[in-house]
């Protein structure tokens, strides 16, 4: 999907956890408003598609089709309608029972030219911003995280503080699937 209308945007982090435990945890889209900010929904469709809502730079919905995922080394999506995007996460080992966490979002600025003028003139920068905060988040919560807390099928384990769920802004939507897994 990446062509010349596309920007790209790309963050980077080392968790202090092995790629075994850290692939899984970022296979469960719908925990991603735990320790992300602008990520205020992800719900599954299906194994396979999922519905996005996000807060940067205005708010944001498409739905997303998983691409090709190799286990512990990269996972990808595309979106099939709404906000146009793409992108992949990899998985590397980097020594030790570390991680690192490369993560390439590709999308389409909506409102056309305007758009490409807000990416130019900071929005781009903010998104990279809050793509890297969150990142950062996310390292710090497997940092604190108790022995065992670790098991992405018992995912109400962590909630970073500046996370969308912990300040209460989630959706509606985002709201019953965390409820439903207590």
């Amino acid at each position: 999907m990446a062509d010349h209308k596309m920007v790209e945007h790309h963050a980077s982090v080392v968790v202090n956890a092995p790629v075994e435990q850290v692939y899984p945890m970022w296979t469960h889209f719908n925990d991603f408003p735990k320790f992300m900010r602008f990520v205020k929904e992800v719900t599954y469709i299906d194994d396979q598609r999922s519905h996005w809502v996000v807060d940067v730079v205005g708010r944001h919905e498409w739905d997303a089709i998983n691409g090709p995922w190799q286990e512990n080394r990269e996972i990808s999506w595309r979106s099939t309608d709404g906000l146009e995007n793409s992108g992949r996460v990899t998985f590397q080992s980097v020594g030790n029972n570390q991680t690192r966490i490369d993560v390439y979002v590709f999308y389409n600025p909506p409102a056309g030219t305007l758009g490409d003028l807000g990416e130019k003139l900071g929005a781009g920068k903010q998104f990279d911003q809050a793509l890297q905060r969150d990142l950062t988040h996310f390292a710090k919560m497997v940092d604190e995280a108790p022995p065992g807390a670790l098991d992405p099928t018992a995912s109400n384990y962590l909630f970073h503080s500046d996370s969308a769920a912990a300040r209460g802004e989630t959706t509606s939507a985002q709201n019953e699937t965390m409820s439903e897994q207590r």
